[in-house]
């Protein structure tokens, strides 16, 4: 006799909610990871280590005012920003895409940060590290996340409202905010520390993300693989 098909439907909509549920979860740590880390970096500097929206502004206003400086500094930050997204999907390859082995080297970077003295390259050492956690989980159950910016977060939110509330009842955008929601609060944790510890808050950020990595250890492989970069 056959199995019940009912059954493994069942069993696999379970399996599917719950690694839906795992994944936010997971995502709203690695947000407050770059919420954090970010704070940390403008508030010790005035320069985004992972909102590049921000930084594009700031280069074009630089631009305007002939600010050579800021161009060179601003032009090498989203360019370190690029040089790490493209290294985040490179490790997961070579690594299986499995995440502890990407934390690791993003706490290992985080860490370098809080402890070089000279700023730009401490910098540059973060925004790579924040270009690289945005391979470590790129969907969930099939929906877009974004780890170090917020602005689709937001966008996608507000038009799964606006089509709520013409009717539809797709509940899918409102995961949307579990991203913001983990950057705005590890933003308000980075700011309080770094007015502790100022540029070197960034080693307790590594730390943190270290912690990311044995927690990732818990989730199954078959998981991991569908939230990373294909």
């Amino acid at each position: 006799m056959l199995p019940d098909s009912g059954v493994y439907t069942a069993r696999g909509k379970r399996i599917a909610r719950l690694r839906g549920k795992v994944g936010l979860c997971f995502v709203a740590a690695l947000s407050f990871l770059a919420g954090m880390t970010d704070a940390v970096g403008f508030t010790a500097t005035g320069d985004f280590v992972s909102f590049m929206s921000g930084n594009t502004t700031r280069l074009a206003v630089s631009i305007g005012d002939r600010d050579y400086h800021a161009i060179l500094t601003i032009t090498t930050l989203i360019g370190a920003f690029i040089a790490g997204n493209a290294l985040g999907v490179m490790v997961t390859r070579w690594v299986g895409q499995r995440s502890w082995p990407l934390l690791l080297c993003v706490g290992a970077l985080l860490c370098l940060a809080g402890l070089i003295p000279a700023a730009i390259i401490s910098l540059v050492c973060a925004v790579i590290s924040m270009g690289m956690i945005n391979a470590v989980v790129e969907e969930v159950n099939g929906l877009p996340i974004g780890l170090t910016y917020v602005t689709g977060a937001l966008s996608r939110f507000g038009r799964g409202l606006g089509r709520w509330l013409m009717g539809e009842r797709k509940y899918g955008w409102k995961v949307q905010l579990v991203p913001w929601i983990g950057m705005l609060l590890g933003a308000v944790a980075g700011a309080l520390l770094q007015g502790y510890c100022g540029i070197a808050a960034l080693a307790v950020n590594g730390a943190v993300a270290v912690s990311l990595a044995a927690a990732s250890l818990m989730i199954p492989r078959r998981w991991q693989r569908t939230y990373m970069p294909k």
